[in-house]
């Protein structure tokens, strides 16, 4: 499988999440991951279908962000998102946030896990169980 563009979302930089220094706040970089997140898992077939129905829910365990370049008030960014697996009950989604001109602004990772929404425990194999569920696992990673 071949690395293809990953999927991205745009956002237009609102006044009210400006931090006293004129720039965007920085727990507002974390929020515009999770705009990307949630939306390519809607687009990947959405949540709602046989993940939740079957009791498991994506769940963010860590976030860890490199702030490159600021953002301020008008600016519009595309934020992409990936997913990667591994072994074990993890995985993991980067963010890159670029302003129009390509200039990179920032890149989180996050580590996720799905949740066995009556346990409160994560699940084993959550590539597998994304994929029993009928997600599009080709377009959360990003592959051809």
């Amino acid at each position: 499988m071949s690395q293809q563009e990953p999927f991205r979302v745009r956002i237009k930089v609102r006044q009210y999440e400006l931090d006293s220094l004129g720039h965007v706040n920085h727990a507002v970089y974390h929020q515009y991951g999770e705009v990307a997140r949630l939306e390519l898992f809607e687009k990947a077939g959405g949540m709602e279908k046989e993940l939740l129905a079957s009791g498991i829910s994506p769940v963010l365990l860590e976030s860890h962000i490199v702030y490159r370049r600021e953002l301020r008030a008008g600016d519009e960014v595309d934020v992409t998102c990936r997913a990667t697996f591994g072994e074990g009950k993890v995985f993991w989604m980067q963010n890159e946030i670029f302003k129009l001109d390509g200039t990179l602004s920032a890149e989180i990772k996050c580590t996720l896990g799905l949740m066995d929404l009556t346990k409160r425990k994560l699940v084993p194999a959550p590539r597998e169980r994304i994929v029993e569920a009928g997600l599009d696992l080709d377009l959360l990673c990003g592959t051809v």
